[in-house]
């Protein structure tokens, strides 16, 4: 399939591989659906490459140790695999001014309340405004709320967060 070039973006992560094939681009695409993927940077880099219009969207925890904590609530990673993600996460998180967008992940429904709307905003810049589904009220708060999570407008709110992970590659223990 990779020789085909029948996915969309491929990666080798952590000594597995991944991918999303384009046929779920087409079927979103023929439905008139949106297609949220979530996928690693090298991926990203893939699909924005491909598709200079896809919108990109960085999701950061909101420090280093919360990230550990939630790796380490989940229990499926052994302490090396704990370690490797964390140097990954590390070097990674340092890209996030490639993205269109950066989510800090700190409160889940706030999180999935900011990743809704850049959604519909931008399925609305993308179709010329929202439907009769949204009055224009509820438009302009989804549209501020999109717009408060660029890149460019989260940077003093990101600093932080770059500088609990230490310098790049690092991992404190």
């Amino acid at each position: 399939m990779v020789g085909r070039e029948e996915f969309l973006e491929w990666a080798e992560v952590f000594g597995n591989y991944y991918g999303t094939s384009r046929r779920f681009l087409e079927e979103a695409e023929r439905q008139g659906r949106d297609l949220l993927l979530d996928i690693d940077v090298q991926g990203a880099a893939q699909v924005k490459q491909k598709l200079p219009e896809a919108v990109s969207i960085f999701i950061l925890p909101p420090s280093r140790n919360e990230l550990e904590e939630r790796l380490r609530r989940r229990s499926e990673d052994s302490e090396d695999v704990i370690q490797k993600r964390l140097r990954d996460a590390s070097r990674e998180i340092y890209g996030y001014a490639r993205y269109d967008y950066v989510l800090i992940n700190d409160l889940l429904d706030r999180s999935a309340e900011r990743l809704q709307a850049i959604v519909l905003a931008d399925r609305w810049r993308r179709r010329g405004g929202p439907g009769a589904e949204s009055s224009p009220e509820q438009a302009q708060i989804v549209r501020e709320q999109a717009e408060s999570c660029r890149t460019e407008r989260v940077q003093s709110k990101v600093q932080p967060i770059l500088t609990s992970f230490g310098p790049i590659g690092e991992v404190s223990g």
